[in-house]
């Protein structure tokens, strides 16, 4: 359920800190994981982040196949299970971007959230100006369903914010 062709999906651990707290601060992540300003987080905020453990959040640390190398960070986190729904995030290192990784961990996370948690809905937001991770977004068949316009400045420059959901009956996998 968790291992695809390139990329599998296991638990976080504490050793993966290190190169998440880094890549917090680096602009390439940062600016597209969330809208909070780039920064280096604590060592404090890495740990209390990693203990965090919910009923409502399910995060994976994404690896290649047979390696230990943490690649990124995928969730499915504030599930509103009275109503099946729950947000997704994703988030490759700089130097995993752009191979297929993030598609292939998706489309595990999706399915883990058909078939095992039993959800009917899946939405995220993602900022105008990401282009890759749209294109990704729109080929895994999520649809756009709104905008939340001007919603954070960068460098100056007001940018939207746009909000996506996939339904399970639009799943062709489940």
């Amino acid at each position: 359920m968790f291992k695809g062709e390139k990329v599998c999906l296991t638990a976080m651990r504490a050793e993966d800190l290190p190169d998440y707290r880094k890549w917090n601060g680096e602009a390439g992540f940062g600016r597209n994981y969330n809208s909070s300003p780039i920064r280096e987080i604590s060592e404090k905020q890495a740990n209390d982040w990693f203990q965090e453990n919910t009923e409502r959040d399910f995060r994976f640390a994404i690896r290649p196949v047979g390696l230990d190398t943490f690649m990124g960070v995928c969730a499915i986190e504030d599930i509103e299970w009275p109503h099946r729904v729950g947000w997704l995030s994703i988030a490759l290192g700089p130097d995993f971007q752009g191979h297929g990784y993030g598609t292939e961990a998706m489309a595990i996370l999706m399915n883990y959230a058909w078939n095992e948690l039993n959800l009917h809905r899946l939405q995220l937001t993602v900022f105008d100006y990401n282009q890759p991770a749209i294109a990704m977004y729109e080929r895994l068949g999520f649809q756009k369903e709104g905008v939340y316009r001007e919603f954070l400045q960068r460098d100056g420059k007001r940018h939207d914010m746009f909000l996506y959901g996939k339904l399970t009956s639009e799943s062709s996998d489940f």
